[in-house]
This record gives C-alpha cells, structure tokens and sequence, in this order.
C-alpha cells in the first residue's frame, strides 16, 4: 500500500480482499486507454491495480477528462500532491461525473481512490461516465445506452389488459396454513 496506514488484519483484510477480487484488470485497462484516446495520456495503460491507482490517484488525470468532456467543467484542477488538494480533485470529477449523467448509485466516494479502498467502484464510474461520453461527441466504451421507447395504448387495449388474469400473481394451489405449527407446543 502507498499510504502510510497499518495493513489491514482479520475482518477489514478479509473484506478488502473480496473488495479487491471483484476487481477487473480488463475493464480498467479499458478506461484508461479511453482516457489516453480524449486527453492523450496516460502512457501506461495496464490494467493492474497498482498503475490504475498511480494513474488516477491525484485526481488531475480525472479533472483533464471532465474538462475535455465538457470545457470549464472543474474550474482549478489542483497540480499539487498535497492530500487535501489531490483528494478536492477527485471530488471536483465525481460533482462533473453526475452533473454528465451518472446515476449516484455508480459514483465512488473520494476514499475508494485516495486510499485505495475500492477501486472496483472507481471503474464503475468510469465505465458509466464512458457509455454517456458519445453525448459531448467524444468516444464511448462499453454497451450503448438504451434510449426511451415510450408505449402509447389505446382505451381499448387498457380495458382489454385488465380482464387478463395473469399468473404472475401465482397460485397457491389449493394450499392452507392448516396444520402447521412452528416450534414446541404451548404447555399449560
């Protein structure tokens, strides 16, 4: 680890490691060299968590993106290593990830990066941010977008839908609570 902190024993090991094994070198070599294609860098594109993490971790490769996306999207990006300002880029990119579209839910918090807690999520977000890039003209990676496919229905094909019972609603086959009695009887 690059950080100063104690490694991680027991339980907190045992859930960074299946934090870690949820991780995918090809989709985060992926990302990078889809960053390398709009800003042209970084050079070394390897999937591998430790140049994945070198190569985002101060945040300005992330800030270049969102600015290159769309200009004056992060108003400073910060070129400093100081811990403070590395990690106000990294959020500065996370505030221009959902202002270009992507859901919360595939987001990271600033942590996941900086200390490296959960990389998985940081290619998330990047794979999300990837599919809304051909929105700003840019490149996009991984599956395209589905687009809306509004359904208009008549009044009469409404009525018609509402006389269908639908097994979906399943059946319980004639099946009572009859006889069931959970633990030990009551004993008076």
């Amino acid at each position: 680890m690059a950080n100063n902190r104690a490694a991680k024993s027991g339980f907190a090991a045992e859930a960074q490691r299946k934090i870690n094994s949820k991780y995918s070198e090809e989709l985060a070599e992926e990302c990078l060299e889809w960053i390398r294609q709009i800003i042209g860098e970084p050079d070394n594109t390897s999937g591998d968590m430790d140049n994945f993490y070198e190569v985002l971790k101060d945040g300005v490769v992330l800030c270049k993106l969102a600015n290159n996306l769309q200009p004056g999207t992060v108003k400073k990006v910060n070129e400093s290593k100081m811990a403070f300002k590395c990690m106000e880029n990294i959020n500065a990119f996370l505030e221009a990830a959902k202002q270009f579209g992507v859901p919360a839910q595939e987001t990271f918090q600033t942590v996941d990066l900086w200390e490296r807690q959960n990389l998985n999520s940081v290619v998330i977000c990047l794979q999300s941010l990837g599919r809304k890039a051909g929105n700003y003209g840019k490149p996009s990676i991984g599956p395209k977008e589905a687009e809306k496919n509004v359904r208009n229905f008549t009044e009469e094909q409404l009525r018609a839908g509402q006389g269908v019972i639908s097994l979906q609603y399943g059946s319980n086959k004639g099946a009572t609570q009859s006889g069931i009695n959970f633990g030990n009887t009551r004993h008076m």
